[in-house]
């Protein structure tokens, strides 16, 4: 596992965050004291008076509510600051980073090597959808990531093997 996927199976596993059916944006807030607040606007995360505050919009599905707040959770464990005057290819990456934390939040990997994934890529993103309570962009795009590492770590073996 890369960093990031270590960092999330010990903050989960800290908060006995352990199952698929514990992961969601009520455990993560009530765990780790990041609390969330609906609204109509875009979601995003604030810092005021000591500790952030996550807003979500609220006129969004449960799955992309939850997938924004894992987003902005991500913005608070990796990033300090505003955003605010940061040049753009600093925001970029900062989206880009927070981004690929909630990928591996919403599906974590230590979660995801417990499931026997079916080998028709249309049933294994239905699974993962209904295990992770996920849309299905979010489970094709964590399943390409999770295949891509397979079959890193297949070539890194072989080549050790040559």
């Amino acid at each position: 596992m890369n960093r990031t996927e270590r960092y999330i199976q010990k903050l989960l596993t800290s908060a006995s965050i352990e199952d698929p059916d514990q992961l969601n944006m009520a455990n993560i807030a009530a765990a780790f004291n990041v609390p969330f607040i609906f609204w109509e606007f875009s979601s995003e995360a604030v810092y005021y008076k000591g500790r952030y505050k996550i807003f979500i919009n609220e006129d969004q599905s449960e799955q992309k509510q939850n997938f924004d707040y894992y987003h902005e959770f991500g913005h608070t464990r990796t990033h300090v600051g505003t955003q605010q005057e940061l040049p753009t290819p600093f925001l970029q990456l900062q989206e880009s980073q927070a981004n690929y934390f909630a990928y591996h939040l919403a599906v974590p990997t230590f979660m995801l090597d417990r499931i026997r994934l079916p080998p028709a890529y249309m049933e294994a993103i239905r699974l993962i959808c209904n295990t992770f309570n996920v849309e299905p962009c979010v489970a094709a795009t964590r399943l390409e990531m999770y295949q891509n590492k397979q079959l890193e770590r297949l070539e890194k073996s072989y080549l050790k093997r040559r």
